[in-house]
């Protein structure tokens, strides 16, 4: 098994396991269309290293937008109104329907909102309304009139290996599953509704980069719709947009080359202790 040692701090490239210069990394980052941050959604750890990485990304190049996967596209004008200044953090939690669209903790991601609300990033709702995620999931895109699909364009069919890393993500061949395999008929509804999300996400980068091909996106999303370039990714090429990075937080000593090769352009070690603090 190829392990390759991990230091806190540091980024290794997802395909070689090569350590990389922060610096030269968010360079060239900064040159894609596309740079999706995955999260683990509970972890303030985590939410500080996507600030941060939004910040490096924001000294090398100014025209920034940041997508996230929280808010369903209907509440944008309360990003509007909070980056433009015009209501307080209260207003805008209300506004977007933080409570149940998401529910997690807003101190999560409220330094981020502020940064993007401190240097005028706008920031771009990628969600779709919930319900329709259980429509597709239940009926399949065709039984969803196209008024009733939230802006959002049915999803390129998941890949082989898509349907099998969901599988393993969900729990594998447990005996209290229906779907014995990943390719099961019976996990078809659990894909389908997953590429919902994946697809909304894509379609939302879309809509921005088509309205300003000068603007870089940065995607604040959970990192099951990213690794290996499955989901929201797999999308963003079938819309036509490949020059995309994936970058991941690791918790992991060492990186496993047989096991996480490609998971990521690149992967940076978080400080365990830092796991702790709020």
């Amino acid at each position: 098994m190829a392990e390759i040692h991990h230091r806190p701090g540091t980024w290794l490239d997802g395909s070689r396991g090569t350590e990389r210069d922060h610096a030269d990394l968010m360079r060239e980052m900064a040159g894609k269309r596309a740079v999706l941050l995955g999260e683990t959604h509970d972890r303030f750890d985590i939410h500080r290293w996507q600030l941060h990485v939004i910040a490096a990304l924001h000294a090398n190049r100014g025209k920034i937008i940041v997508g996230f996967e929280m808010f369903p596209r209907r509440v944008q004008p309360a990003l509007d109104a909070w980056v433009a200044g015009a209501i307080d953090s209260a207003e805008f939690l209300e506004q977007s329907e933080w409570k149940t669209v998401w529910g997690f903790q807003p101190e999560l991601y409220l330094p981020i909102f502020h940064y993007c609300r401190q240097f005028k990033l706008p920031m771009k709702a990628l969600n779709c309304r919930r319900p329709l995620v259980t429509e597709v999931g239940k009926l399949g895109w065709d039984a969803i009139p196209v008024e009733d699909r939230d802006g959002v364009t049915p999803a390129k069919p998941a890949s082989p290996a898509h349907r099998r890393y969901l599988f393993e993500l969900t729990g594998g061949g447990r005996p209290d599953r229906k779907a014995s395999s990943p390719e099961d008929p019976e996990f078809d509804r659990f894909v389908r509704a997953q590429q919902t999300w994946d697809r909304a996400f894509a379609c939302g980068i879309a809509d921005v980069l088509a309205a300003d091909p000068e603007t870089l996106v940065v995607g604040i999303i959970g990192r099951g719709h990213l690794e290996y370039g499955h989901g929201t990714p797999y999308q963003l090429t079938d819309l036509g947009i490949s020059d995309w990075a994936i970058l991941l937080p690791e918790d992991s000593e060492t990186f496993d080359l047989d096991r996480k090769t490609g998971i990521a352009d690149a992967v940076f070690r978080l400080d365990t202790m830092d796991r702790a603090e709020r």
